[in-house]
């Protein structure tokens, strides 16, 4: 939940404030969210270029295999240098790598975007708990305002 003194200081805003606060507290919960989700889809592509390595790396020199040009497109190869990979760093850049240093690439991006995730799920669960708070200060106030004698 959040701390009673956000509590006490949603409760001195009027209803307006609280709708607007609620509304950007919301927008904030809904891009965390997004975030998380890229989050989690780098995490298993990471994954599965991890699993490819080493898969790769137990297959002999010469050995014909399908090579993926994208997701659904493969063509026929031959596995030439099984040390040495080519790592794609970001935004069309690649260096090359040994099979060694590859894998413990993916292993520490895996582990920077866990840590990443385990941060920004923290900050989602305040800021819900956040929007949760105003939503009931506003309701609360709805009330007071429903129930107060018109003259």
């Amino acid at each position: 939940m959040a701390s009673s003194s956000s509590r006490g200081e949603m409760e001195k805003m009027g209803i307006d404030q609280l709708k607007a606060l609620k509304e950007q507290v919301d927008l904030e919960v809904n891009l965390l969210q997004d975030s998380l989700n890229n989050i989690r889809t780098a995490t298993v592509r990471l994954d599965s270029a991890a699993a490819a390595l080493n898969d790769l790396s137990l297959r002999p020199q010469g050995k014909k295999m399908l090579v993926p040009l994208t997701a659904s497109l493969y063509v026929p190869g031959t596995l030439d240098e099984a040390d040495k990979v080519l790592v794609d760093i970001g935004t069309g850049y690649f260096i090359e790598k040994t099979m060694e240093d590859g894998k413990d690439y993916c292993q520490r991006k895996t582990n920077l975007l866990k840590s990443n995730f385990d941060q920004l799920f923290e900050v989602l669960a305040k800021k819900k708990s956040l929007a949760d708070e105003a939503g009931m200060v506003m309701q609360a106030k709805f009330k007071q305002l429903q129930a107060a004698p018109t003259s």
